[in-house]
């Protein structure tokens, strides 16, 4: 490769990349000094400058933020996980944590169905829901066939997960305080139904009180748990769209997306101790500023219209798998808590 070609690839996305860096900037400023989630201030941003996407000069920045600075960002997310934490669980509730992550995915794929959308909508919401929130909607539909309805129902998604997440941080609590939950039953529970990380911990905070961080430290772990599984569930959706994948790429689609293999070695170092913990903090931050980068992106993609178009289809299937995880993970208390 000869030394233009580097500049030149710069120069093509130079602009598209610095009107993201920007976004994601306004929006932790924002959230910083009013408080709320970062990624949807990005969203809401990205979605009022539309107007750029349409210029080349800007796409292919944005196109860049969007899909390869995005999977950056997940794949960084195992930095902060090891298999110490996932194994301090207990068995019981690492199983009923998984058939809760597994349930609400096949939830969403039956939904769709049920209610004629697309099966890639309900994988997106379900992985949504039932994992991480806004970032395992992205890495979802990272891994679908490319569509303009993938791109702004994935925005929808975002949208609704995160203000879902934000009345579980409140509402969750309350309930366990009123079912008179241990700590660290609290703390498990919240960690495996609330969706997005800073939301579980937020919430968790809520109940510690007198120095009491076990459930804190519950909720994180279980938390991660379920962002670990993250991994073979987009692993899983790869594989079954590899095909329509391949048909709708202009390149070689590999069999096993880099981006996973990249957590999964980042998890074994993590787990080995090999990374010291500045690096893993360092990593983990670096990791939201990636997720709320691609998210600023993606706004800019999508026209706020389209994205009503969807209807209220969408808020049914959120709030249904919203609905499923809390009630599958509470109704099964009594064989992982007590």
């Amino acid at each position: 490769m000869t030394g233009a070609l580097p500049v030149q690839w710069v120069r093509a996305r130079f602009a598209g990349v610095l009107i993201c860096v920007l976004v994601a900037l306004a929006a932790m400023f924002l959230a910083g000094q009013l408080g709320g989630p970062q990624l949807l201030y990005a969203l809401l941003l990205g979605l009022s400058l539309h107007f750029l996407a349409s210029d080349p000069r800007i796409r292919p920045g944005v196109d860049f933020c969007a899909r390869t600075v995005l999977r950056a960002g997940v794949a960084l997310l195992g930095a902060r996980i090891t298999l110490t934490q996932i194994s301090a669980l207990g068995w019981q509730t690492a199983v009923f944590v998984a058939l809760g992550v597994v349930s609400t995915v096949m939830l969403g794929w039956w939904l769709a169905r049920r209610l004629g959308r697309p099966v890639e909508e309900g994988l997106i919401s379900g992985g949504s829901v039932g994992i991480c929130g806004a970032s395992a909607a992205l890495a979802v539909a990272s891994v679908l066939p490319q569509s303009r309805e993938n791109e702004r129902y994935t925005l929808l998604v975002v949208v609704g997960v995160t203000l879902l997440s934000t009345v579980a941080m409140v509402a969750y609590p309350l309930l366990t305080t009123w079912l008179q939950w241990s700590s660290l039953d609290s703390g498990i529970f919240l960690g495996a139904t609330i969706h997005d990380v800073a939301q579980v911990v937020a919430a968790a905070s809520l109940l510690a009180t007198g120095g009491d961080t076990q459930v804190v430290d519950a909720a994180t772990v279980v938390k991660l748990f379920r962002v670990v599984l993250l991994m073979p569930v987009v692993l899983v959706i790869s594989l079954l769209f590899r095909q329509a994948q391949v048909a709708t790429s202009d390149r070689a689609v590999p069999l096993i997306p880099r981006f996973l293999i990249a957590f999964v070695v980042l998890v074994i170092l993590g787990s080995l101790q090999i990374i010291p913990p500045q690096v893993s903090d360092s990593a983990s931050h670096a990791s939201r500023a990636c997720l709320v980068l691609a998210i600023a992106a993606a706004g800019v993609k999508t026209d706020f219209a389209d994205m009503l178009k969807l209807g209220w289809l969408p808020v049914v299937m959120l709030m249904s798998e919203t609905l499923w995880i809390a009630a599958f993970i509470g109704l099964s208390w009594p064989l992982w808590g007590g």
